[in-house]
C-alpha cells in the first residue's frame, strides 16, 4: 500500500531519532518517495546529511530556508504528501501540533496538510503517562491523527516501561494494514443515524434524552476514511461533519428522521441506526406556553414510528444494522430485538456500565449478527470501536457474497 505514496517524515528531539533513519530507509524500499523533516534538536542526535542519502532528497530543518525560490517550502511539502509520519514523536511536538503552534518547519508543515498523519511517540514512561500529554493526544485522535503506540522496555533515560518508539517494521505495518482499509468500502453506500431526537410539547418544552451523536458521528468518519459515500441523518447535536465523503442531513423529530432514512433507503447498501430515536411523542402540542398550574400536569403521549423495524421490514440488498441501549438483561434483550425487527446486525451496550453511556468518548459493545456470531468489543475510543464494527460488517457483507 507504500508503493508510490509521498511520504513526509518528521523527525524530532529524541534519542529515538537514530531509529528513524532506519524507517527512512524501509519505507523507500517499499517503493514510497520520502523527504524529511528535522526539528533543530534532532539534528543534534543525527546529522541531515544521512536522511538526505537514505532518502535521496533533501532535508528540511528550518522554515526560512526556501529551496526554490518559486515555491514557500512548507506549503509546497504539505501539499504534495499523501501521508505524513512523526518518528519519533515528542511530548514537545505532539502539544504543538494538539494547539495549532506553528514555530518550526514540521509544525508549519503539518498545520497546513491535508495528508493523513500518523503519530510514532517516544518518551520517558511517566512523560507519557502525565495528564497533560494525554489530554493532547486524545485531542489530536478526536481530530482524526492516528497514533502508533510506542512499545514497553528499557528506555535511554534506564526507566522501563511504555515510551519506546515502536520498531521501523511495526511502524509501516501498521500504517500498511491502516492505507488498505481505506479503500474497503470504496462503492459503497452508507445510510447512518446518529444522535437523539426532541418532541415538542410547546414553543419552550420538549422531550429528548442524553445521547450526544458521538457513536454515529464516528461510525459515519469512519466509513467514510474507508471510501464509503455517508448519509448522516443527525438529530439535534452539537457536531458537524466536514468530512467530504458525508452528506448530514439535520433533523429534529422521530417523524423528520423516519422520512430522512426512508428517502435515503432506497440508495443504500449499508443501514446503521445508531441514533436514540424517541419512542412517544406528546399527543398534543400548544402553539403557546403552557402555564404553570397548582395541580398535578398530565401529558398524554402517543407511539412513534418504528424506523429501524421498518427499514428491517423493507430491506432488499441492504445490510441493516440496529443499536440497542439496555440498562439490563442487554444481551438477551438485543438479541430478541435482531430477530423481531428483521436486522442483519445489532450493537448491543449497557449504558448503565461505566464508559458505555450516553454523552462519553467510549464505549463497549457487543456486535451480534443474524448468523449468531458475538462479538466483544471493550472499553475503547468511540474511533476505535466504530473501526472495529466496520471491520465486523466487511466481514459479513463479504461472507454473504
Amino acid at each position: 500500500m507504500l508503493r508510490n505514496k509521498k511520504i513526509i517524515l518528521g523527525v524530532t528531539g529524541g534519542i529515538a531519532a537514530y531509529k528513524a533513519c532506519d524507517l527512512t530507509s524501509k519505507l523507500t524500499q517499499q517503493g514510497a518517495e520520502v523527504r524529511v523533516m528535522m526539528t533543530e534538536s534532532a539534528t543534534q542526535f543525527v546529522s541531515p546529511l544521512t536522511f538526505q542519502a537514505i532518502s535521496r532528497n533533501p532535508v528540511y530543518t528550518d522554515t526560512f530556508d526556501e529551496k526554490d525560490p518559486e515555491k514557500i517550502a512548507h506549503i509546497d511539502l504539505a501539499d504534495w504528501a499523501d501521508i505524513a509520519i512523526i518518528a519519533p514523536a515528542t511530548a514537545n511536538i505532539i502539544a504543538k501540533m494538539a494547539n495549532g503552534i506553528a514555530d518550526d518547519m514540521i509544525s508549519t508543515t503539518l498545520l497546513a496538510t491535508q495528508a493523513t498523519i500518523y503519530i510514532a511517540p517516544a518518551m520517558n514512561v511517566h512523560m507519557y503517562a502525565h495528564p497533560a500529554v494525554i489530554k493532547n493526544m486524545k485531542r489530536l485522535e478526536d481530530w482524526g491523527y492516528h497514533f502508533i503506540e510506542p512499545g514497553s522496555g528499557y528506555l535511554a533515560c534506564g526507566y522501563v516501561g511504555k515510551g519506546r518508539l515502536e520498531e521501523p517494521q511495526t511502524i509501516i505495518d501498521t500504517i500498511d494494514r491502516h492505507q488498505s482499509k481505506s479503500t474497503l468500502f470504496s462503492g459503497k453506500r452508507f445510510l447512518i443515524s446518529a444522535g437523539p431526537t426532541r418532541e415538542q410539547i410547546d414553543p419552550v418544552r420538549f422531550f429528548t434524552n442524553r445521547s450526544s451523536g458521538k457513536m454515529g458521528f464516528a461510525l459515519a468518519e469512519a466509513a467514510a476514511n474507508m471510501g464509503a459515500e455517508v448519509t448522516l441523518v443527525a438529530g439535534p447535536v452539537a457536531m458537524k461533519s466536514n468530512h467530504p465523503l458525508i452528506h448530514q442531513i439535520d433533523v429534529t423529530t422521530a417523524e423528520d428522521m423516519y422520512v430522512s432514512m426512508h428517502e435515503a433507503f432506497t440508495n443504500t447498501d449499508v443501514v446503521i441506526k445508531a441514533a436514540a430515536v424517541a419512542d412517544y411523542r406528546p399527543k398534543d402540542v400548544y402553539d403557546e406556553k403552557m402555564k404553570k398550574t397548582t395541580g398535578d400536569l398530565h401529558v398524554e403521549m402517543e407511539r412513534t414510528k418504528d424506523i429501524l423495524q421498518s427499514l428491517g421490514e423493507t430491506k432488499t440488498n441492504q445490510y441493516v444494522v440496529g443499536f440497542a441501549a439496555e440498562t439490563s438483561n442487554h444481551l438477551e434483550n438485543g438479541r430478541a430485538k435482531l430477530q423481531r425487527k428483521h436486522l442483519d446486525a445489532i450493537v448491543v451496550n449497557n449504558v448503565a456500565t461505566e464508559g458505555a453511556g450516553f454523552g462519553g468518548d467510549t464505549n463497549i459493545v457487543t456486535y451480534i449478527n443474524n448468523k449468531g456470531d458475538e462479538k466483544d468489543i471493550l472499553l475503547a475510543p468511540k474511533r476505535t470501536v466504530a473501526e472495529k464494527l466496520l471491520g465486523f460488517i466487511a466481514e459479513d457483507i463479504k461472507d454473504d457474497k
